[in-house]
């Protein structure tokens, strides 16, 4: 795999991480919801592109306070489509517009929902060439699952973009310098849609799970993503505290074991990051491809010209996939998406 190489108008890393938010602007693709019951009586939101189970299927995971709605989310469902290839967006508790039934929502190491669906997917679509890519928080996700499923994996190839190998050091990253700004809009985000979530379910009667959210205390406080782990994540999802659930979760510890063909794409210059957390060639297994470029800010990789942009991701996973399928990828839209 070459690594991207950043045009020059477009060289920083934070350029690339908040030109798709900013600039870019394209409806989703035709999409069915299907509301996913999940065993313990919650549910998560799956927004699917066609129904032709002759196609194959790719599952896409968003990244923290991300949605079906995100650039990158709806840029990869339309690539994949233009080369024959079906997606279904998998949200995380609480998000796509509704809250969720429960106090907890997700995280960065929740791979139980994942694990019901795609059983679910393998039982609906006996057979079916299958495939899953994550996107940063929704990445680690990815990495994680595919770690603990190993050979029984039920996915036929993996892509994970920007993930946070390792979320202690992420954490901390997001505290320095401008990273700042992410990590206060994404904090803000969070606890803005606990409250409101709060709200919900005291008005529809389950007490009980709206005071599990009021005992968290004054959320107005939280500063970092230390903080908001250790008050929020770490009391809702059953860890010990931030470190605790930072040390399960890190997708690093569990690449090794990973046994289905897996492309990992990073920036080296990702903001959310240091290049520190990237794991070294023995630490994972050979059934992955890590393709660190040196530019591309965090779930950027954006090239072509200011006034005909490329998408790198987009013209990447779909290959890709191709490949992993034996699929020829030379249908419309495979040169590049824009």
């Amino acid at each position: 795999m070459t690594p991207f190489a950043a045009p020059r108008w477009l060289r920083g890393a934070h350029a690339q991480t908040v030109w798709a938010p900013l600039v870019r602007r394209q409806a989703a693709p035709p999409r069915l919801r299907e509301r996913f019951e999940l065993p313990d009586g919650d549910f998560v939101d799956v927004d699917w592109t066609d129904d032709d189970i002759t196609r194959p299927l790719v599952v896409v995971l968003h990244g923290l306070a991300g949605s079906g709605d995100s650039a990158y989310v709806v840029g990869i469902q339309h690539a994949l489509r233009a080369v024959g290839i079906g997606s279904a967006v998998m949200h995380f508790r609480g998000v796509g517009g509704e809250p969720n039934r429960l106090a907890r929502g997700y995280h960065s190491g929740d791979t139980g929902d994942l694990r019901a669906f795609m059983q679910a997917v393998r039982a609906r679509f006996p057979g079916r060439r299958t495939g899953i890519t994550g996107y940063s928080l929704g990445g680690n996700v990815t990495l994680k699952w595919l770690g603990e499923e190993g050979r029984g994996a039920p996915v036929d190839a993996a892509c994970a973009v920007s993930v946070p190998f390792e979320l202690a050091p992420c954490a901390t990253r997001l505290d320095q310098g401008f990273s700042r700004i992410y990590r206060n809009r994404l904090r803000d985000e969070l606890v803005r849609n606990l409250l409101h979530k709060e709200q919900v379910l005291r008005a529809a009667g389950n007490r009980g799970e709206a005071d599990r959210i009021r005992a968290l205390g004054d959320l107005s406080t939280i500063e970092s993503f230390w903080q908001f782990d250790d008050r929020v994540i770490a009391p809702l999802h059953g860890f010990r505290d931030a470190a605790d659930y930072y040390a399960q979760c890190s997708a690093r510890r569990y690449m090794r074991d990973i046994a289905r063909p897996t492309l990992v794409l990073h920036a080296l210059d990702d903001p959310f990051m240091t290049p520190a957390v990237v794991p070294a060639r023995g630490e994972v297994s050979t059934d992955v491809e890590l393709c660190a470029s040196a530019h591309g800010g965090h779930v950027g990789f954006v090239h072509g010209l200011p006034w005909q942009p490329r998408y790198w991701l987009e013209e990447t996973i779909p290959a890709f996939f191709c490949t992993a399928f034996a699929m020829s990828a030379s249908g419309p839209g495979a040169s590049g998406a824009r």
